[in-house]
């Protein structure tokens, strides 16, 4: 199975892509309201953590439902897959991170999460009149966008797939290294006090989820609405 979905250009509306959302949904949707979003015509692309910590956790199945809305498997959706497969957890820290929502859940409501959640992507590629644009939860753990590519076509390593969704060393150690064969990189993962870029790599989680504000990146011209300037 194919973890990386592919969209073609938007001749009609707008593309945005949006940080970490972790259950404040309604947040997100006055900011979506704010600069005019149209779900008619245009397109919402979430770099992932679509729950945890936030009090609307439950909507996140109907935003997956919507045809205008795409994301990507964060480390939180991860975590919830994880627990229904019976993977090793420290549960405690999985509460203190927001879990406590999905685990009192009962099986039956957690598996269906679950199911959704695992047939997220692990990335996804939007394509621009100025050339294709990636979204990845944490980081690229390829200095090739062709091959990270490579790797979603089949079996993904699992230290690569936890790269991808836990890594925060690019913002650690300053890497101004682009990723080739991308126009720019769109991740979340790091909450920041305003968006920075490095590279051609943008970090847009702001903290909406939190005491900050969502960034919303329009994809046509790699430019911040209703948001902070970058740094």
């Amino acid at each position: 199975m194919s973890r990386i979905e592919r969209f073609t250009i938007n001749t009609r509306g707008r593309d945005y892509a949006v940080g970490d959302i972790h259950g404040h949904f309604q947040r997100l949707q006055a900011a979506l309201l704010a600069i005019d979003f149209n779900p008619a015509l245009d397109r919402l692309f979430s770099v992932g953590d679509l729950v945890d910590r936030g009090p609307q956790c439950l909507q996140a199945l109907d935003w997956l439902d919507q045809p205008w809305f795409h994301a990507v498997q964060g480390n939180h959706e991860a975590l919830a897959v994880t627990h229904v497969n019976g993977g090793w957890l420290d549960y405690a820290q999985y509460r203190a991170a927001g879990g406590g929502w999905f685990l009192d859940l009962s099986e039956r409501e957690q598996s269906r999460f679950a199911e959704r959640f695992a047939r997220m992507p692990l990335a996804l590629e939007i394509e621009t009149a100025d050339g294709p644009v990636g979204v990845l939860h944490a980081d690229c753990p390829c200095a090739s966008w062709a091959e990270w590519c490579a790797h979603l076509q089949g079996e993904v390593p699992p230290k690569l797939e936890e790269f991808c969704q836990w890594s925060r060393r690019r913002l650690q150690v300053d890497d101004q290294r682009p990723i080739t064969g991308l126009r720019a990189l769109i991740v979340g993962h790091t909450p920041l006090q305003q968006a920075k870029v490095l590279g051609n790599i943008w970090h847009i989680d702001t903290g909406g989820w939190s005491r900050g504000h969502f960034s919303l990146l329009a994809l046509d011209t790699l430019s911040l609405v209703n948001a902070k300037a970058r740094e």
